[in-house]
């Protein structure tokens, strides 16, 4: 009987192996390689270090031109988040891999989990996990189930990742990493990539084929259009009489803009855009009628109100973005949905053209070639978009004194107005997002990262890490309040440790300053949103906490400069932006945001029933509300639309 071929082998740990097939492994869109994986932050302990961690080391000390850089962190969740900063101003093109311990290290990685598969961002998660042999028994920070002893903490990961798998065996290895690739490069369903190395496996040596180390490309496809189905779109548009287009995140990751702007133009449809589409067009662009839905801007949010078409390309179509069903009115509203993913497409009861943003927004030009909206709708939506940055620009001075405390509003028209066209602005959660989505002039297509599809407090300095570790040549800054800063700084150490520039605008006011705005709404009038010492009546209402936050990022490395006044908060960040070195510019800011309204709604319950006047009173207004919450039920019906 003869054999077969005989394969060359390479003998390498588990752990090895995992390090030296990643920093093989590329991305490929449009003819263009880009490395996959540019890196690995790492926090190790019992469960990765004697695995992972000599291999990143092993790499690195032999001097491997192709070694996956190592980069130190401070927190687990923190890495996530950085690595997911990375890969949005990357195009989700490439990403960083995170490795930790089995036990509280693994489970830190929940939370960023859930935040890249919820925004659709690859990153790959490398976590330790109990031994595979179990020769010693309970380990220590070993989950212990009596449903079974192949359970462990790292379990927890699995409905956060689109993709998890075990190492239980070294044969498998390979599989599992050609499937962990796949995964992180699917645009359609695009997440945490996660794979559980039990720590035995890690350090357990094999005989591997050396063409598992081969350079492999990964192609990113862009789908087409199915001709049948986009015939039905063009139809749609051309008879509309209120079309809106709603650009989304999938725009920002095709690369799709400039495709954006040549339909607009060609066509006259006024665009408005979500929180992850936002920059698909200039802010001052004829046809950008700004953010849409609950924190939208009064123009889109007025004709999405009449629209009876609406284009959603690249959109999840959130509540945030459809003011929780009651932004478009219209009774006779129908939906056009372009996305990559099927699941999306469907929304709305909406007629799904499957396809990548920029194929579907050049062909939709090339078959509406001739075709114009109404003169007269298009000059509308540019009249009400000139109205809404008339409301902006008074937003952003309110008076101008320069020697008062500043709203938030007038922090942010500084921070507009003394950044640069490619500069970058961060932020994540509180009401800062929902102002910056409403306000923020965007110039450039990728000078916008607010991650709101979690909105996770903690994201925004570890974000704007990843932010400007992908975007080296641009000013970062990142935005954040007391609330979220206290959540997780200390990504601020790593900035300084690795010489990478970021500018930290601290807004200080003394609490959750969002949920104490939310809380006015629902009739829990600042409940457990304010810091402040429990006072004589047992309630947290006595004095402001002395919590000195400036000091806190001044003992993590950075530079820090203080403004309690808008024309002091002017000057320092100047200071900040010419500096060369991460700096972190405090400022009080006063309670009222001075944010203009967007004349929309979002949902939040309020109790039915309450002993309290103002929860009552609250009920009325949210009952009152529901009235304009509609379901889209009614099906695309592609023969109203034929000629």
């Amino acid at each position: 009987m003869t054999g077969g071929p005989v394969t060359e082998r390479i003998q390498l740990t588990v752990a090895q192996a995992v390090v030296k097939f990643l920093a093989r492994q590329y991305s490929e869109r449009d003819g263009v390689q880009r490395r996959l994986i540019e890196g690995c932050f790492g926090i190790f302990g019992h469960g990765n270090i004697g695995g992972l961690g000599q291999a990143l080391m092993q790499m690195e000390v032999k001097g491997d031109r192709e070694a996956l850089k190592y980069f130190q962190c401070r927190n687990e969740q923190a890495m996530v988040h950085t690595a997911v900063g990375f890969s949005r101003m990357r195009n989700r093109l490439q990403t960083l891999a995170c490795t930790t311990s089995v036990g509280p290290g693994a489970t830190n990685l929940v939370t960023g989990a859930a935040l890249a598969t919820i925004n659709r961002i690859p990153v790959l998660l490398l976590p330790g996990d109990v031994f595979a042999t179990r020769a010693s028994g309970t380990v220590l920070q070993q989950l212990e189930s009596p449903r079974g002893h192949d359970i462990s903490v790292n379990d927890t990961l699995r409905p956060v990742s689109v993709f998890f798998d075990r190492v239980w065996r070294p044969e498998q290895l390979p599989s599992v990493l050609l499937g962990a690739m796949r995964a992180l490069t699917d645009p359609v369903n695009a997440g945490a990539v996660t794979i559980a190395l039990p720590q035995d496996v890690q350090a357990q040596a094999w005989d591997w084929p050396v063409e598992l180390f081969d350079a492999r490309a990964w192609h990113v496809a862009r789908p087409l259009p199915e001709m049948a189905v986009l015939e039905q779109a063009v139809a749609a548009i051309r008879a509309s009489a209120r079309p809106l287009i709603v650009a989304g995140g999938g725009v920002a990751y095709s690369q799709a803009t400039e495709a954006l702007r040549r339909l607009a133009e060609a066509t006259g449809i006024p665009v408005a855009e979500t929180q992850a589409g936002k920059g698909s067009l200039a802010w001052d662009h004829p046809q950008s009628v700004g953010a849409i839905g609950a924190t939208g801007s009064t123009a889109a949010n007025i004709l999405a109100a009449q629209s009876d078409l609406v284009v959603g390309i690249g959109t999840r179509w959130t509540d945030f973005t459809t003011a929780s069903m009651s932004a478009f009115g219209d009774a006779a509203v129908r939906f056009v949905n372009i996305n990559v993913a099927e699941f999306d497409g469907h929304k709305l009861s909406g007629l799904s053209v499957v396809a990548d943003a920029r194929e579907a927004l050049q062909a939709l030009t090339t078959r509406l070639s001739g075709w114009r909206a109404d003169p007269a709708y298009t000059q509308r939506a540019s009249n009400l978009a000139v109205a809404w940055d008339r409301t902006v620009a008074a937003a952003y001075t309110l008076g101008g004194d320069l020697d008062a405390v500043p709203l938030q509003s007038q922090v942010i028209g500084a921070v507009n107005d003394l950044s640069g066209a490619r500069d970058v602005v961060v932020c994540a959660a509180g009401s800062m997002p929902g102002d910056l989505h409403k306000m923020w002039r965007t110039s450039d297509a990728k000078g916008y990262q607010v991650e709101y599809g979690y909105s996770c407090m903690g994201y925004e300095i570890a974000g704007g890490l990843g932010v400007k570790m992908a975007a080296p040549d641009r000013e970062v800054i990142v935005m954040v309040g007391d609330g979220s800063y206290l959540m997780m700084a200390q990504e601020l150490v790593t900035a300084v440790q690795e010489g990478i520039k970021l500018v930290v605008v601290l807004v200080q006011n003394h609490g959750f300053a969002s949920i104490g705005a939310l809380s006015e709404t629902v009739g829990a009038p600042h409940f457990g949103t304010g810091y402040r010492y429990r006072g004589h009546s047992g309630q947290l209402d006595g004095d402001i906490l002395p919590v000195d936050l400036a000091a806190n990022a001044a003992s993590l490395g950075a530079q820090v400069l203080h403004a309690d006044t808008l024309g002091a908060f002017r000057r320092c960040l100047s200071q900040a932006l010419a500096a060369t070195r991460t700096t972190v510019v405090h400022v009080e800011c006063d309670l009222a945001t001075g944010s203009p309204s967007s004349g929309s709604w979002w949902d939040v319950p309020v109790a039915e029933v309450s002993t309290l006047p103002v929860t009552r009173d609250a009920r009325s207004a949210y009952e009152q509300a529901k009235t304009s919450q509609r379901g889209h039920l009614r099906p695309f019906d592609a023969g109203r639309h034929k000629r």
